[in-house]
């Protein structure tokens, strides 16, 4: 960590709205972090400007043009450039195939209580939608390492919310996400203090 805040790489690929969060947070002080790079999967996207709104370096990365192996290799390359403390994936729809150098340093938030309504396919309105299909009385979001599949590593903690009668996915959706402005910060600030250690599949806080 440098000057004693945990440096974080934050990728996205959409609205960039978990990005603003963590900075509004960073900038109230009630997070001990700084954002020290953004990778957006796309240039045509509001968190890229967003981004730069806000004053934080940012890289676009994108995949469309490069062959798997070369998306792979760039965004490899410019991580281990950045040399974050933590990577935080915040909405990022691009499968990145983790370097063993980066184990243990990558996180993702996914608007669901995983091992439910993860995978392939599973984001945004999909899950939501999913989820009502299934009639869940309750949903939420779970904060997990990330492996090499879609939302499969380890959950580092998780939030519920109420599915109530008549929600719309888009319902769903809004109360979820006020949970995913709470977890994220809460996930970084555990990994700031150093009471996160991951053991094979199993997560300890202390």
């Amino acid at each position: 960590m440098s000057d004693g805040k945990l440096q974080l790489a934050v990728l996205i690929s959409g609205t960039g709205r978990s990005l603003v969060n963590m900075q509004e947070r960073i900038a109230a002080g009630t997070l001990d972090a700084k954002i020290k790079l953004v990778i957006s999967s796309r240039g045509d996207v509001a968190g890229v400007d967003r981004a730069r709104e806000l004053g934080l370096e940012t890289v676009i990365i994108e995949r469309r043009g490069l062959s798997a192996e070369e998306f792979q290799q760039k965004l490899t390359n410019t991580l281990v450039e950045a040399n974050p403390d933590l990577i935080c994936m915040a909405g990022f729809l691009s499968l990145w195939h983790i370097p063993d150098d980066f184990h243990g340093r990558v996180i993702n938030i996914h608007p669901a209580l995983l091992p439910d309504f993860g995978g392939k396919g599973m984001y945004g309105h999909h899950v939501h939608e999913a989820v009502l299909r299934a009639g869940k009385v309750v949903s939420g979001c779970s904060v997990h390492f990330c492996d090499n599949e879609y939302d499969h590593g380890p959950v580092i903690l998780q939030r519920q919310v109420p599915v109530k009668p008549g929600d719309t996915p888009d319902d769903l959706a809004a109360r979820v996400f006020e949970q995913e402005c709470i977890a994220y910060p809460e996930a970084i600030q555990l990994f700031a203090d150093g009471r996160v250690k991951l053991d094979g599949l199993t997560v300890t806080v202390s």
